[in-house]
């Protein structure tokens, strides 16, 4: 599955308003082409760059997100995802209007991290998925969160059992501790 992260949206510290919404989809468009001609088996779309990130998103990142997607679908060769940080109801419903195979996000756990405490609940996600005629989306399943730990911790091992009985998942994903970083790989960063 091929990313494609998208450029700060709108209402974000990091939205480039010289370039606006045309940057933002050219922008989509150069990394999906390469992607598809890289030869992916499907791409997500994710707003990894809205820095510093919120457990929810606004109306403004789920609007932007879903006009980008819609604006590059019929060039899609691929099946697609969505993964709106940090909001499995706006991962859903971006997913849902824009036709997208699969999401993923955290929908079960509890965690504290660099940008507070959060709680998901499987119940709540496949209840809203069901609400709004989702059910075709597939829900991949992040079981550990980047940037924060569980609160309860578990062998990652002992959460995968966990979250395959109890939560339903189509597939559980294993992130590493930041992004970019793998599964267990240290997390200390470099600071200049």
């Amino acid at each position: 599955i091929g990313m494609v992260h998208l450029p700060a949206q709108p209402g974000t510290p990091l939205y480039d308003a010289g370039d606006g919404m045309r940057g933002i989809r050219e922008w989509v468009r150069r990394d999906l082409n390469a992607l598809q001609a890289g030869g992916i088996h499907a791409v997500m779309f994710c707003n990894e760059n809205d820095r510093p990130y919120r457990l929810d998103a606004d109306f403004a990142t789920v609007a932007a997100m879903t006009d980008v997607i819609a604006s590059v679908r019929d060039e899609l060769s691929v099946p697609f995802g969505v993964n709106m940080l940090w909001d499995p109801r706006a991962t859903l419903a971006v997913a849902h209007a824009t036709g997208a195979a699969f999401c993923r996000e955290i929908f079960a756990g509890a965690f504290a991290g660099d940008f507070g405490i959060w709680e998901r609940t499987a119940g709540d996600a496949f209840r809203y998925r069901r609400e709004i005629g989702a059910e075709s989306v597939r829900m991949l399943f992040n079981i550990n969160a980047e940037f924060a730990q569980q609160l309860a911790p578990r062998p990652i091992a002992e959460v995968a059992r966990s979250i395959a009985f109890s939560s339903m998942p189509d597939a559980i994903l294993v992130s590493g501790g930041i992004t970019g970083r793998a599964a267990g790989e240290s997390t200390v960063a470099e600071v200049a």
